[in-house]
């Protein structure tokens, strides 16, 4: 089957975690099946920060979905010093995640940004982040729901016109929060869309018109079966994996396809 093929399933990346305890790749499944639900085929990239390997990898597919994490990045790499509550930092997750994040502004693949990979994604435009929401905004709502971690916990006000407000087909909604630091200075090519009442950025886009890069803070993968919210951005996000897989079977030249496929 190839990737004009009728019933071709976009082929999505998913960058993993890693468990410093026991030395593990791992991630949760709800990325992958909600993915899966919106018709696109998820893959896991390993956190192997070697530009050969993730170049290979990332040859064979057609969107790329950048995870939450249970580590913040590092603020040395936007230029500040470790705040007292900075919370654990892994070094190959920011690496490998800052190197998939110039594959594909390389190759304008589309990306979808969840939580951790909203802020990384702002963090290698040249943006910055606020290290500890509860100690560093004064009169901060809470951001850390805890369990239930589905449940809708707070109101955000989205932009008009932007695409998310298209998506969510309102210029506000209801989502669930856990993070503990947020976009402070929003990064180059970059637009907010969405924020919190107490100010904090809750929504990313690229305004280019040859690229789709949406990120968002809340967890849409959590839920998902119930919220049709969340529903469509995973399902415009494969959308759009799928025309860029069109777009680049239709620019490879047929004897390359033909050699690929005999590989």
């Amino acid at each position: 089957m190839t990737r004009n093929s009728e019933k071709y399933r976009p082929r999505i990346g998913i960058t993993m975690r890693i468990e410093l305890e026991t030395d593990r790749f791992y991630l949760s499944r709800h990325y992958g099946e909600a993915v899966e639900a919106a018709g696109g085929a998820p893959l896991h990239i390993s956190l192997i920060p070697n530009c050969e390997y993730l170049s290979a990898a990332i040859d064979t597919l057609d969107g790329i979905l950048l995870p939450g994490s249970d580590s913040d990045v590092d603020p040395l790499r936007y230029g500040r010093e470790p705040h007292q509550a900075l919370g654990s930092v892994h070094s190959i997750k920011d690496e490998t995640d800052l190197l998939v994040l110039d594959e594909i502004e390389r190759r304008r693949i589309p990306l979808f940004g969840i939580c951790f990979g909203m802020q990384v994604l702002n963090v290698s435009r040249g943006g910055t982040l606020i290290q500890d929401v509860p100690s560093e905004v004064p009169g901060a709502i809470k951001h850390e729901q805890g369990a239930p971690r589905d449940r809708p916990s707070h109101r955000i006000s989205i932009l008009e016109e932007s695409l998310l407000s298209s998506l969510a087909k309102s210029d506000n909604a209801v989502v669930n929060s856990h993070h503990h630091q947020a976009i402070q200075n929003v990064g180059r090519d970059l637009v907010a869309t969405a924020w919190t009442s107490d100010g904090l950025v809750e929504a990313i886009e690229d305004p280019r018109s040859d690229r789709f890069v949406l990120a968002v803070q809340w967890h849409p993968e959590l839920g998902w079966p119930r919220d049709q919210f969340s529903q469509s951005l995973f399902e415009r996000f494969v959308s759009e994996a799928e025309h860029y897989a069109q777009r680049s079977a239709a620019a490879t030249p047929l004897g390359e396809r033909v050699s690929n496929a005999t590989r």
